[in-house]
């Protein structure tokens, strides 16, 4: 059976986990194959909800192979804590979940790393989690001062951390005395003992011995054996490393481009990429937002959706839906289909907006720029829409939703040029519409 993957197509938060876990009953493996404990996954089954940021969202369906791939960077810290709060809650862990011996590990140096660069200058803050994952992706790149998952269990692990600290050392005093001054973190690495820090990675490396392994070599395997795979994207294609809004972007591949890389499955196995985008448009941390609505509606939208990270907690900037954006992301993710999350966020507004182009200096611009500068000039140019005041959140068949809800969803899908596979009404699994427009 061909791969599928599962890609947002906005800047993250798109309710991904939500599809992955409905999708697990019918894969073998999900993979998780980019990004770090930056991301987060919520999946509520039954009523009782379950937060994730490095364990792929399969990991509630017991038949399931649960992967995380060389492509992701781990702190060791936060999926013993995942672990741990998940086995609290009942659900099984042990040869279940698998951790590639190729990722790349976060160590303190590079959280401290994060809050530096983060305040260094006067321009508007990435908006990072400040989880260390951009420093460690450097460290990957750079290579001489990067630890991955197996050499935690090399003999010479002593020696490397006592090296690499030296050299953080310089590094990260440097990096201090051009922070702006606000920061109380005059020598920021004071408390990093080589000796701490290695019987501290030590015993994190034998609490993660069982999960360990050669990920690359098991999913090659897997591909020969014909499984069923599922991957499962974290952040959303318009933060991706290449083709997003950089600067504010993740450090990863977070379009369907990193699967392969990630993962080290090759491109001809995927067949199938599930596209995942809200009804409406959110973002977190800086960077243009050209239909965001820092005004009533904005707020509306949030507090209807909740719309706070579920890592950062922080208040997403929310806005309507852009099609531009979107357009943009689907055809470089390659989608064959589209999902549509959060539709009954939108219940009782009389009427709504699409993004449909760009104005800039009063030319029309059909396509998503790939400058910032450009981004953000842009004015959008809205179609209207008439809403539904029904409370959508138990409908489970497409032909019962309200006329001009139905109406929402077919002319998103025209401007997207892809089909809506799945409508989601509420957070729940049964709060799902799994049918195509044509029904």
């Amino acid at each position: 059976m061909p791969g599928t993957a599962i890609i947002g197509l906005q800047w993250g938060d798109e309710a991904k986990g939500k599809i992955v876990d409905l999708l697990t009953e019918q894969h073998d493996i999900v993979v998780r194959y980019q990004g770090g404990a930056n991301a987060g996954h919520t999946v509520v089954t039954d009523g009782k909800k379950f937060k994730l940021s490095l364990i792929p969202s399969g990991i509630f369906r017991s038949h399931v192979q649960c992967v995380i791939a060389g492509g992701v960077v781990l702190n060791p810290s936060s999926i013993l804590q995942e672990i741990s709060s998940l086995l609290a809650q009942g659900i099984k862990i042990g040869s279940n979940l698998m951790i590639s011996d190729r990722a790349h590990v976060i160590f303190p140096w590079h959280s401290i790393a994060d809050r530096l660069l983060n305040n260094i200058g006067d321009s508007e803050p990435i908006g990072t989690t400040l989880r260390g994952i951009g420093p460690c992706y450097e460290d990957k790149l750079g290579r001489s001062l990067a630890i991955r998952v197996g050499d935690l269990y090399k003999p010479d692990l002593k020696e490397k951390i006592k090296h690499i600290i030296g050299v953080k050392n310089q590094l990260l005093l440097e990096l201090t005395n051009r922070c702006n001054k606000t920061m109380d973190m005059t020598n920021p690495i004071a408390e990093l003992n080589p000796e701490t820090i290695y019987k501290e990675y030590a015993g994190y490396a034998e609490q993660l011995r069982p999960y360990v392994a050669d990920t690359t070599n098991y999913l090659l395997n897997a591909v020969d054996a014909d499984k069923r795979i599922l991957f499962e994207g974290a952040q959303g294609a318009l933060l991706d490393i290449d083709h997003g809004t950089f600067p504010y972007v993740t450090s990863s591949n977070s379009s369907s481009t990193g699967i392969f890389s990630g993962s080290g499955v090759p491109f001809y196995f995927l067949k199938k990429v599930i596209g995942i985008a809200k009804a409406y448009t959110t973002r977190v941390g800086g960077g243009p937002c050209p239909t965001e609505q820092d005004n009533n509606i904005g707020q509306q939208i949030r507090d209807r959706g909740n719309e706070y990270g579920t890592v950062t907690k922080r208040p997403r900037r929310c806005g309507w839906f852009d099609a531009v954006a979107v357009r943009y992301s689907a055809r470089l993710c390659g989608i064959s289909t589209l999902a549509i999350m959060l539709l009954d966020v939108l219940s009782g507004f009389d009427t709504l907006q699409i993004c449909t182009a760009y104005e800039i200096d009063g030319q029309r611009l059909n396509y998503f720029p790939s400058q910032i500068d450009d981004l953000r000039k842009v004015v959008p140019v809205y179609e209207t829409l008439s809403g539904w005041k029904e409370d959508i959140s138990a409908i489970t068949k497409y032909n019962d939703l309200p006329f001009n809800a139905k109406c929402y969803v077919k002319r998103v899908a025209e401007l997207i040029g892809r089909p809506v596979e799945i409508v989601s009404v509420g957070p729940d699994r049964r709060q799902t519409i799994t049918s195509t427009l044509s029904e």
